[in-house]
């Protein structure tokens, strides 16, 4: 009797919390959000996503876009029909592209996760040295095979950008957006097949890059 009074205090104590067992506990374990399982990764510091977000709200073709309204495109994608968007292979490997506007917006990533800023980027590239590129490109999916060692986790896809009327870059580069302003610009992060490092670059915030989510 005492053991049956003590598990239905237990059950309350959680219900009342709204602890759930199955929650994220340590990096490394799976992070549900929006119905689907991100994995991730710690490197140094910090726990990132090791995919890209997916999170799609509605879709745009390459065409429409703005600096200062929220716009989300899927890479070779021009339709707007969101579940359209999520069927295609492109959203399977690479996730979805966010001009600036969209990743300042609630709901890209999970309660307790956010877009890192520039300096967020700069603590990983500094942990993970001269070579950051090398360490964070994927195994495959480069032109040429000109692939990474991914030994950081972090899995960098040659997912392109959408640029001002199409979708350039894919297997030639990979962009991610930060948080960070310089001016009437943002800065981003870029890995290339010709480069062992990733690169800082900034300009207009109409375009759309690919977006990882560290762990606040």
């Amino acid at each position: 009797m005492r053991y049956l009074l003590t598990s239905l205090l237990l059950a309350v104590v959680v219900l009342s919390s709204g602890c759930d067992p199955e929650e994220f506990e340590v990096c490394g374990d799976l992070v549900s959000h929006e119905g689907y399982d991100y994995s991730t990764v710690q490197i140094g510091d910090q726990c990132w996503f090791s995919e890209n977000c997916r999170y799609l709200p509605v879709v745009s073709p390459s065409s429409e876009g703005s600096d200062t309204a929220p716009y989300y495109y899927v890479y070779g994608y021009e339709g707007t029909d969101v579940a359209s968007a999520m069927s295609t292979s492109n959203y399977a490997t690479y996730g979805v592209l966010y001009n600036w506007p969209a990743v300042m917006t609630e709901g890209i990533c999970p309660s307790g996760w956010h877009i890192p800023s520039d300096e967020e980027w700069t603590q990983l590239t500094n942990f993970l040295g001269g070579d950051a590129g090398y360490q964070m490109k994927s195994t495959s999916g480069w032109v040429n095979n000109v692939n990474g060692s991914n030994s950081s986790g972090f899995n960098g896809l040659p997912g392109g950008y959408r640029y001002f009327t199409d979708f350039p870059n894919e297997g030639f580069y990979g962009y991610w957006q930060s948080t960070t302003e310089s001016g009437s610009s943002s800065i981003f992060r870029v890995l290339r097949y010709t480069h062992q490092n990733l690169d800082t670059e900034s300009n207009t915030k109409a375009y759309g890059f690919s977006a990882r989510c560290v762990q606040k």
